[in-house]
C-alpha cells in the first residue's frame, strides 16, 4: 500500500468521516445531491477499511455545525474549559443559531456570554449535586457513588454531541459526563469488586454497540470524539467479564472483538516493510505494529483554546502536524506527558505518531491471545484455523515486545529508526509484565527498575521528569498504579506489590478522609500536595480511582490499610 501521510491523509480522512454515522461533516444530503460523490467515497473507505460500514444518523458537530461562533465562543475565554461548549446542546437548529449570531454579533451592545446563555443549554458536572457523608469509611463512599456516577440508557437527540448508547453506563466524574474507553477498565474492577457484574455487562454492550455502529470504541460517546480511539481495553474488559461470570459469557462479543482488531489494524495487509498507514507500521523485518493516529489533523475541538494557542506559535505549513500530534497523543489517553516530546519542556515537539508504545502493542498482545483463546473455546467450522492464525500473530509481537527491551526496561521504538527513547522511562514499562509477556528474567529486571527509579511515598509515579504536564512526575494514575503493581506481583515480587499498594490506598485514603473526595490523580512524590498540570483543573469522582482502589482493597495484604 502507498504511504499515507500529511496532504493525502487529510484528503483519505475526509472520504473516510463521511462513511462514519456521527462523524464530523457527515451529512446525508451530500448523498441525494451528489451520489458520485458518495460513491467515490464509500470506494475508498471499502478499498482501504475492512470493517463493517456503520448505519447513517443524525448528529450535532460542534466544530463545524454553528460556523464561526464556534471559534469565537472558543477563542474568546468565556469557558476557561473548551469541553464546557462542545457539551453546551443548542435551544434550537445549529443552522438557525448561526444565522441568528451573523446578525447579532453586528448590533451595538452585543455580549457574546449572553448570546450564547440564550441559545444553548450549558452541562452540569457529572455527579453534580452530591455530597458525601463524613462518617462513611472510603469503601462504603465508592460503593455509594456508583449510582451517582451511572447514567441511564441515552435517547437520541440530533441536538446534543453526546453519541446516545443503549445500556446504563458509569461515567468518569466532573467534567468527565459521558462514557471513557479505557477508563471503563479501571472502573469495571471495581465493579467486580462491587458485585455489579450486571453493570459490566451493560457497558461491554454499549462498546459493542459502538463498534457495530462506528466502526471502533471512540475515545469517548460524543461526536467530537470519532477520529480517534483509546488504548484498545475492550479485550481486557471481556476476559475480565469471563473470569467473574464464565468464558460461555465472553463469547457474545467475540465479532466485536475481531471487528475493533481490523480497526487498529486498518491497512495492515497491504503494507510493504517501512510502510506505514493510519495506525500500523510494517517494521523492516516484516513484523506488523502499532501506533497512535487520529484520522483529523485540526484543533481539537473539545481543547480548542489551547490548541490554536499552541498552533499560532508555530510556521503555518507545521500547524495540521501538531494538530495531528496532539490529537494523537490524546488516543495514547497520556495526555500529555515528556514520554511523547523530543524536548519534555516544549509541546509543541510531539512526536507520537513517530513512535511505537510498548503497552499499546502489549494491549493488542492480549486481544490477538483473547481472540484465538475464544475462537478455540467456541470450537465451530473454521475456528481452530483463526485461533492458529492469530496465535502465530501474537507470538510475532510478542517478540517484537521483547525486543523492545535492553538494561533492565522496556522503551518505545521510533519506528523509522528502531531507536529506543531511552531518555524518557514511563511507566509504560510494566505493561508487558501486567500481560504476561516478558520472560521471566525481564521480569525480575523491570520489577527492580519500578522499585529503585519509580516508587515514591505514595505509589509508582508516571515518569522521571517534572515537566508540569499531568502524565508525568510527580503524579501518580490509578491505571498505571493497577499495571504496574499487579505487573510485579505477577513475577513474584508480591512484596513490591504490596508495598507499593499499601502506599497508594494510604494516600487516597488520607485525601478522601480529608477531603471527602477520589480524585483523577495524585502527587505521589510529595503526598501532602495535591496533583496538578493538564489543560483542566484536577477532577473528583472518580471512575478509575474508584474502581483500582476497591480492587486493591479486596486483596488480604490490604484489609487493614482499607478498614483503618
Amino acid at each position: 500500500m502507498q504511504k499515507l501521510d500529511a496532504a493525502d491523509a487529510r484528503r483519505a480522512t475526509v472520504l473516510r468521516l463521511r462513511d462514519y454515522p456521527v462523524a464530523s461533516r457527515l451529512r446525508v444530503r451530500r448523498c441525494v445531491y451528489a451520489p458520485s460523490l458518495c460513491l467515490s467515497a464509500l470506494f475508498v473507505v471499502v478499498a482501504c477499511r475492512p470493517t463493517v460500514r456503520p448505519t447513517v444518523r443524525p448528529s450535532y458537530d460542534p466544530a463545524h455545525d454553528i460556523g464561526s461562533l464556534f471559534s469565537d465562543v472558543q477563542l474568546s475565554g468565556i469557558f476557561p474549559d473548551s469541553k464546557e461548549f462542545v457539551d453546551a446542546r443548542p435551544r434550537s437548529a445549529p443552522a438557525t443559531i448561526e444565522a441568528r449570531y451573523d446578525s447579532a454579533r453586528r448590533m451595538p451592545g452585543f455580549v457574546l456570554r449572553a448570546f450564547v446563555d440564550q441559545n444553548f443549554i450549558l452541562p452540569q458536572p457529572a455527579g453534580n449535586g452530591y455530597h458525601s457523608v463524613a462518617t462513611q469509611s472510603m469503601v462504603t463512599h465508592i460503593n455509594a457513588l456508583w449510582p451517582v456516577l451511572t447514567r441511564s440508557p441515552d435517547s437520541s437527540d440530533p441536538r446534543s454531541s453526546l453519541i446516545p448508547l443503549p445500556r446504563p453506563y458509569v461515567v468518569p466524574g466532573g467534567r468527565f459526563r459521558e462514557i471513557y474507553y479505557w477508563d471503563s477498565y479501571f472502573t469495571m474492577l471495581g465493579l467486580v469488586q462491587s458485585g455489579r457484574t450486571d453493570l459490566v455487562k451493560n457497558m461491554l454492550d454499549n462498546f459493542a454497540h459502538l463498534i457495530t455502529t462506528v466502526g471502533h470504541i471512540p475515545n469517548g460517546n460524543r461526536t467530537y470524539y470519532l477520529s480517534r480511539s483509546q488504548p484498545p481495553y475492550f479485550a481486557a474488559m471481556v476476559s475480565l467479564y469471563a473470569t467473574a461470570a464464565d468464558t460461555s459469557q465472553a463469547l457474545p462479543y467475540l465479532d466485536a472483538l475481531e471487528t475493533e482488531y481490523a480497526f487498529w489494524m486498518d491497512g495492515a495487509d497491504r503494507l510493504k516493510p517501512g510502510e506505514f498507514y493510519r495506525r500500523v507500521v510494517r517494521m523492516p523485518d516484516g513484523v506488523i505494529l502499532n501506533r497512535y493516529w487520529d484520522d483529523l489533523a485540526e484543533p481539537r475541538p473539545e481543547s480548542y483554546r489551547p490548541d490554536v494557542e499552541i498552533g499560532e506559535t508555530l510556521p503555518e505549513s507545521l500547524r495540521a502536524s501538531f494538530y495531528r500530534e496532539a490529537r494523537a497523543t490524546a488516543e495514547s489517553g497520556w495526555d500529555f506527558s515528556s514520554r511523547w516530546m523530543r524536548d519534555p519542556k516544549d509541546l509543541r515537539t510531539l512526536e507520537t505518531t513517530q513512535l511505537i508504545p510498548v503497552d499499546l502493542n502489549s494491549l493488542l498482545y492480549h486481544a490477538e491471545r483473547t481472540i484465538a483463546a475464544l475462537r478455540a473455546f467456541r470450537h465451530a467450522g473454521g475456528d481452530a484455523e483463526v485461533a492458529r492464525r492469530f496465535n502465530q500473530k501474537a507470538e510475532q509481537r510478542r517478540q517484537a515486545i521483547l525486543s523492545m527491551y535492553e538494561n533492565g526496561f522496556f522503551y518505545d521504538r521510533r519506528w523509522r529508526t528502531g531507536e529506543a527513547v531511552r531518555d524518557r522511562l514511563t511507566l509504560a514499562a510494566a505493561a508487558p509484565l501486567y500481560f504476561g509477556i516478558a520472560t521471566p528474567d525481564q521480569g525480575r529486571h523491570v520489577a527492580l527498575r519500578l522499585e529503585q527509579e519509580f516508587l515514591g511515598p505514595g505509589g509508582f509515579v508516571t515518569t522521571k521528569i517534572p515537566t508540569g504536564q499531568q502524565w508525568d512526575a510527580p503524579n501518580g494514575w490509578p491505571p498505571l498504579e493497577w499495571l504496574a503493581i499487579e505487573g510485579v506481583r505477577r513475577y513474584g515480587r508480591a512484596d513490591l506489590a504490596d508495598k507499593a499498594a499499601s502506599r497508594w490506598l494510604a494516600l487516597i485514603q488520607r485525601t478522601y478522609s480529608a477531603t471527602g473526595r477520589m480524585m483523577e490523580k495524585y502527587d505521589v512524590v510529595n503526598t501532602n500536595k495535591k496533583a496538578g498540570g493538564g489543560e483542566y483543573p484536577t477532577q473528583d469522582g472518580f471512575g478509575w480511582t474508584n474502581g483500582v482502589a476497591l480492587a486493591l482493597c479486596a486483596q488480604p495484604s490490604q484489609a487493614r490499610t482499607c478498614n483503618d
